[in-house]
C-alpha cells in the first residue's frame, strides 16, 4: 500500500493539469483527452496495473472510453452486464470508492466473484464532477491486495477533479463545432433555395410564392430536400466535349 511519501507532490499535479490545459488549447478531440487521462494517471500512481475512464454519454448510458489494457475492459464490461461494481457506485453516489481485496469485499459480490478470476485485487475510482453533473469517473485497478490507500484516494480525487473540467471543456468544444458546422449548413441551404427561387422567377415569370412551390414540387418529384433540389436547379449545365 503507497505511504505519503510515495504520492505525487502538488506540484507534480499542477504539472499534470498544466499538460492538460495545454491540450485543451490545442482543441483536441474528448477521445484524445481521455487517452491522455488514462496515462497520466498511471504515471501518477504507479500501483495500478491498469487505469480506465468510463464515461457517461448522452443517453446517460456508462462506456469505457479509455483503458490502458484487457485487464480494465474486462472488469468495466463486468460492471456493465451485472449493473453493480465500485465504478457505477462512484456515479452514482458521485463519491470515490475504494476496495483493498476483491477476495473479501462483501459489496457488490457478484462483480467481486466475477473478477476475481482475471488477476484483479483492488480497487480504486473517482467520479469526474463539475457544476454540469458528473462525467465520468477514473478507475485504477491493480493485480495485488491492499495496493491503494487513503492518500491514493485523495490523490485520484485531485486528478479526477482536475480532468472533469477539462473533459467538460472539450465535451462544450466539440458541441460549438457540431452547431457551427449545423449552422454553416443551414445558411448554405437558405442560400441556394433563394437562389433557385430567384432563377424560376426569371425563367418561368413567377412570383417569389410560386417560385418556392415550384421548387417543392421539384423536390417531391425526385425525393430530394428542398435545398438538393435547389442545387439541381441551379448547377451548371454539363459542357458539351
Amino acid at each position: 500500500m503507497s505511504d505519503e511519501a510515495g504520492l505525487p507532490l502538488d506540484g507534480e499535479l499542477a504539472a499534470v493539469a498544466a499538460r492538460m490545459s495545454g491540450l485543451l488549447l490545442s482543441r483536441e478531440t474528448v477521445d484524445s483527452v481521455l487517452e491522455l487521462i488514462v496515462s497520466l494517471a498511471g504515471t501518477t500512481i504507479t500501483a495500478a496495473s491498469g487505469v480506465g475512464v468510463t464515461l457517461v454519454d448522452g443517453e446517460g448510458d456508462f462506456v469505457t472510453t479509455s483503458a490502458s489494457g484487457p485487464l480494465v475492459r474486462e472488469a468495466d464490461t463486468l460492471q456493465y452486464e451485472l449493473g453493480e461494481g465500485p465504478c457505477l457506485a462512484a456515479l452514482n453516489e458521485c463519491s470515490p470508492q475504494r476496495i483493498d481485496d476483491v477476495a473479501v469485499e462483501r459489496r457488490w459480490a457478484r462483480w467481486c466473484a466475477a473478477v476475481a478470476g482475471s488477476g484483479l485485487r483492488s480497487v480504486v475510482t473517482a467520479p469526474m464532477v463539475t457544476g454540469e453533473g458528473c462525467h465520468g469517473a477514473i478507475k485504477l485497478y491493480a493485480t495485488s491486495p491492499g495496493a491503494f490507500g487513503p492518500s491514493d484516494e485523495r490523490a485520484l480525487e485531485r486528478f479526477a477533479d482536475r480532468a472533469a473540467v477539462l473533459v467538460a471543456n472539450a465535451r462544450a468544444y466539440e458541441r460549438a463545432s457540431r452547431f457551427s458546422a449545423q449552422f454553416k449548413d443551414t445558411l448554405r441551404d437558405r442560400d441556394l433555395i433563394s437562389l433557385a427561387k430567384g432563377f424560376l422567377m426569371g425563367r418561368d415569370g413567377l412570383d417569389e410564392d410560386a417560385a418556392f412551390d415550384r421548387l417543392l414540387s421539384l423536390a417531391r418529384a425526385r425525393g430530394d430536400s428542398p435545398a438538393e433540389a435547389a442545387a439541381r436547379l441551379v448547377a451548371p449545365a454539363p459542357r458539351e466535349g
